[in-house]
C-alpha cells in the first residue's frame, strides 16, 4: 500500500517521519547504486560543467524522487541532476544521489548518497549513506547524531576532542578546486597548521569528522545538494559546518567543518590564506 504523509510540518514528528523514510529510502538507492558498482570501474559523461555523471547518478535520483513523491506529494525536491520540483508544505528533499561520483566511476568506494531535509529552506534533518562501506551517519536537529553499521543497531557518534591543530588530521577533497578561485594559499596553509592532511574526499571525508575519525574537513567548491544533509549532521555531531566566510544556511558555496576548535582553526586558514598573510600554528 502506498504510504502519503500530509501532516502539520511545524511538528517535530513530521521532521522524525521524514527522516525515517529516508533511512528506509536509502535502502533502496544502496541496491540499485551497487548494482552498477565496480572495482573495474564504470562509464561517465560529462555534464556541462565539466563535472561526471553515470547511469547511476540518475537512476538513484529518479527513484529517491519517485519514492518523496509517493509519500510526501506536497514537499519540495531538488536534486543535483534533474533541478527543482516546487512544493507546498514547507519541507523540501535536496538530493546528491551520488557524491563522490569520480570515486565511483573509478570503483573507490568511497562516495555517498546525500539526502537532505529542509524546512521553509533550514536544513533540519540529513542522511549520508556509504553504500560500498555499509555505513551511514544521519541525524535530526535536536535529535542527536548517529552512525549505523550494516548489521548493528545505530549508536550515537560525536565529533573529536582534539584541540592542537598540530594533533589534527584535515580532510580534503582535491587541490584543483582551490586553483580557478585563486586560494591555493589557503590550500598550503593547511600543510603548515594541520599535523596531517589527508584527500579522504567528498561526502566520506565529512562523515569522518562526525564520527571522531577526523578533525577537520575543507572544500573549496559547494553546491546546495553538496551541503543540505551534511549539516546537521556535524552540528548535531557537536561540530561545526559553515562556508569560509562564516555563512551558516545551506547557501554556502565553499565549507569547513570541524570540532569548534578546528573549525575555529579552519576558518582563520581561510581569512589568513586570502590575505596573503602567513600563520604557523
Amino acid at each position: 500500500m502506498e504510504h502519503r504523509h500530509s501532516t502539520n510540518p511545524s511538528t517535530g514528528q513530521d521532521r522524525q517521519t521524514r527522516i525515517e523514510s529516508a533511512l528506509r529510502f536509502c535502502e533502496q538507492s544502496r541496491r540499485l547504486i551497487l548494482s552498477h558498482f565496480s572495482p573495474a570501474g564504470i562509464r561517465a559523461e560529462s555534464k556541462g560543467d565539466g563535472s561526471p555523471v553515470t547511469i547511476a547518478d540518475r537512476g538513484a535520483e529518479e527513484l529517491l524522487r519517485r519514492l518523496i513523491a509517493a509519500e510526501f506529494p506536497d514537499d519540495g525536491v531538488l536534486g543535483e541532476e534533474f533541478g527543482e520540483t516546487a512544493g507546498r508544505s514547507g519541507f523540501r528533499w535536496v538530493l546528491d544521489p551520488i557524491d563522490g561520483t569520480r570515486a565511483f566511476m573509478h570503483g573507490v568506494p568511497l562516495f555517498g548518497t546525500l539526502i537532505g531535509i529542509e524546512l521553509h529552506g533550514e536544513p533540519v534533518g540529513g542522511v549520508c549513506d556509504l553504500p560500498a562501506l555499509g555505513e551511514r551517519v544521519f541525524a535530526l536537529a535536536g535529535g542527536g547524531a548517529w552512525l549505523q553499521r550494516e548489521g548493528t543497531p545505530p549508536a550515537r557518534t560525536s565529533v573529536s576532542g582534539v584541540v592542537d591543530p598540530a594533533q589534527a588530521t584535515c580532510c580534503y577533497t582535491t587541490p584543483t578546486t582551490f586553483k580557478p578561485r585563486n586560494a591555493m594559499s589557503v590550500f598550503d596553509q593547511l600543510a603548515r597548521t594541520f599535523g596531517e592532511t589527508r584527500g579522504w574526499s567528498d561526502c566520506y571525508g565529512y562523515v569522518l569528522v562526525a564520527t571522531g575519525r577526523a578533525d577537520a574537513m575543507i572544500d573549496a567548491v559547494m553546491h546546495r545538494w553538496d551541503v543540505a544533509a551534511l549539516i546537521p549532521i556535524i552540528r548535531e555531531a557537536g561540530g561545526e559546518m559553515t562556508g569560509w566566510d562564516g555563512e551558516r544556511t545551506g547557501a554556502m558555496r565553499d565549507a569547513i567543518a570541524g570540532n569548534p576548535a578546528m573549525h575555529a582553526a579552519l576558518y582563520r586558514v581561510c581569512q589568513t590564506g586570502q590575505s596573503g598573510r602567513r600563520i604557523d600554528g
